[in-house]
């Protein structure tokens, strides 16, 4: 007991001198807010531990040198002029702030050794974030409405989107963001027309093809692709997605069939054991010793498989509404079996396994139509229809 205290009490000190040592590797390679991180994550519990006194120096440190760099590339970015820097000056003030919040809590921490509390110089930033965050949103706003208004692709409007969204967030309502917003992402979004081929001589029931073109049920979510199987006049699409069906094979009903005839050795009550001289055997105590009664039973076990298959084989052709041009193709096929077992015995049936029995008792049902193994084949096509619209990206 004592060496395995011993070994964990090793293990613990070990491991501490090893992250009091990555603490001061950060420091010493300019990683100092994940120093930072390590030294308020350890001085939160209990931060006049003996054990946590070098996390305290960690810290005073760490930070002083983080303010520094967060100062200067302010600094910096500010005497650069360029607006396009506001986001990062921005940041910088957000991220001085919180970094003293953070440590705020912890205050004071005093460090016995050297018998002073940490020094920690604290500024207040609301001032400047909120007067660069005022600058910044006018400086995004305007590039957003100039940018809407000479953008050329798909891709401009996307970006112009996403600079909206952070405007939101950082500013929300500011001015007619919501408007532009929702002028960036619908001229950014890639509208694509529907249709489906039947180049077969089956008819696809009119409730499938409903299922298959049905896309709120498929449970998609991209920002930029909107799928149409009604197209609307009052949008110019930009592809076409065509559903081909090139081939419907449906086979006969068929009723296939199996004869087995099974044989089992099995108990069947009991009876007194008997010598070789059909004398009763008897125990120490006197009474006759019974044992298990096995009997051979016989059964003659008739299968019947009523088996329809259908196999539906197309493909999914995007092409480019605007080049006139195919993109790309993808196989579609399905396979939907109709299977029903059912059956009939002559015999002892207690000599039949439980997977033949099961079938006992049923009867013959009618088989599906055509059209109903048609429409049955269809999750399947829905599930690969699926997969294939969500692997595909535009351009």
């Amino acid at each position: 007991m004592k060496r395995i205290l011993l070994l964990f009490l090793v293990t613990v000190f070990t491991f501490s001198c090893g992250v009091k040592k990555g603490a001061f590797e950060n420091i010493d390679s300019g990683r100092y807010d994940e120093a930072i991180n390590t030294a308020i994550k350890k001085l939160r519990g209990n931060k006049n531990k003996k054990g946590r006194q070098d996390y305290v120096l960690i810290l005073e440190e760490a930070f002083v040198r983080a303010v520094d760099r967060d100062i200067n590339a302010i600094t910096f970015l500010e005497k650069e002029g360029n607006p396009a820097n506001l986001e990062k000056i921005y940041n910088c003030y957000n991220t001085l702030k919180n970094r003293q919040e953070r440590i705020r809590p912890l205050l004071p921490l005093y460090h016995v050794e050297q018998g002073r509390n940490a020094n920690f110089t604290f500024d207040n930033y609301d001032q400047r974030i909120l007067d660069t965050k005022e600058k910044l949103s006018t400086y995004l706003y305007d590039s957003a409405k100039s940018l809407l208004s000479n953008a050329k692709r798909k891709s401009d409007y996307r970006n112009v989107y996403n600079d909206l969204i952070y405007l939101n967030k950082i500013s929300p309502n500011y001015k007619n963001t919501n408007d532009l917003i929702e002028e960036a992402h619908y001229k950014g979004t890639d509208f694509v027309k529907v249709a489906m081929k039947n180049n077969t001589n089956v008819i696809i029931p009119r409730r499938l093809e409903d299922d298959l073109l049905n896309f709120s049920t498929y449970g998609l979510n991209d920002l930029w692709t909107v799928y149409h199987n009604e197209p609307q006049n009052s949008i110019q699409y930009d592809y076409l997605m065509e559903v081909s069906f090139r081939e419907i094979n449906i086979s006969p009903e068929q009723i296939r069939e199996r004869q087995l005839e099974k044989e089992k050795l099995i108990k069947d009550g009991w009876e007194y054991l008997l010598d070789e001289n059909d004398e009763f055997v008897r125990d120490e105590e006197g009474n006759k010793i019974k044992v298990d009664k096995m009997v051979t039973v016989r059964c003659e076990y008739y299968e019947f498989i009523q088996f329809k298959e259908v196999q539906v084989a197309g493909n999914v052709q995007y092409k480019n509404l605007k080049t006139k041009q195919l993109l790309d193709a993808f196989p579609l096929s399905s396979t939907y079996v109709f299977e029903h077992v059912y059956a009939n015995y002559n015999g002892d049936k207690r000599a039949l396994d439980d997977d033949l029995i099961r079938y006992l008792g049923l009867q013959a049902v009618q088989f599906p139509t055509n059209e109903q193994m048609v429409y049955d084949s269809g999750q399947d096509l829905k599930n690969k229809l699926k997969g294939i619209i969500t692997r595909y990206r535009f351009n």
